[in-house]
């Protein structure tokens, strides 16, 4: 099991629910968020075109920053989730130097949005997150708990990431990489998902579908709904085909960019 995402870069319209979602969800302070969703434009003109890309901790199956962190505050879990124990992090910030994709985050203030905290800001305060690294762990609360009563992340809002239950476009999708009939794998298998910068040997769990560029089947320019899986199958790694070469797009060039 390698919990995973696809993200659809055709269907996300930037408008940023998973941003704060995510910041809801985890009562994030001020000034931390641990997703975004970066807009920018491709291309030139006359050929340039506008792409909203959201981006985030990429759960990585080869994770540099979990090695170089000196109190072993970083961690990796079997099922891949990369995480942080807050009660033996320093916040040294050797692990987001290792992490070429920018995505931890120091709290160094556990401030309001505002001169004085509102009531919400007081009821989800969380001081122990002070002077600690944080990052996306895929609400593995969430998943936990969900599957822990008996439902399927992915599939089950309650057992699914909030960023994916909070997008609007349905542009976010969870699901086990391992399971060739996971929402992941479905989607995967009728697009040119890619990871970011696959070159940097860390192999992402998180991918993203431009629609566009070579291994793109006819039709696969229309996004692809992804709907309740079949009974779940004997699973195996031996041919999950994620380990792709890297697709020469315009949208995945600009992309890989992102991570030197």
């Amino acid at each position: 099991m390698r919990w995973g995402m696809v993200i659809d870069l055709r269907r996300c319209v930037g408008c940023q629910t998973c941003t704060i979602a995510c910041k809801q969800e985890h009562a994030l302070p001020a000034g931390t968020q641990w997703r975004f969703v970066a807009d920018c434009e491709i291309g030139q003109y006359p050929n340039v075109r506008r792409l909203f890309v959201p981006m985030q901790c990429m759960h990585c199956a080869q994770p540099p920053c979990v090695p170089v962190c000196p109190t072993g505050a970083s961690r990796q879990r079997p099922d891949g989730i990369v995480w942080i124990a807050d009660d033996a992090c320093v916040g040294c910030g050797y692990c987001a130097v290792a992490c070429p994709y920018h995505a931890r985050h120091l709290v160094d203030e556990v401030g309001g949005s505002f001169t004085e905290p509102t009531p919400a800001e007081r009821a989800t305060s969380r001081p122990g997150r002070l002077g600690v690294m944080t990052k996306c762990a895929f609400c593995k609360e969430r998943v936990d708990a969900g599957r822990a009563a008996g439902l399927l992340p992915g599939v089950d809002a309650d057992a699914t990431p909030m960023c994916a239950v909070s997008c609007i476009a349905g542009a976010i999708v969870f699901g086990d990489l391992d399971d060739p009939t996971s929402p992941v794998r479905t989607l995967t298998a009728a697009t040119n998902a890619a990871p970011l910068a696959p070159e940097c040997g860390t192999e992402p769990s998180v991918f993203y579908v431009t629609g566009d560029g070579p291994g793109a089947p006819p039709g696969a320019s229309e996004p692809v709904d992804v709907g309740r899986r079949a009974p779940r199958p004997s699973r195996s790694r031996a041919d999950h085909g994620f380990d792709q070469p890297a697709i020469e797009d315009p949208a995945l060039a600009w992309l890989r960019a992102l991570g030197e």
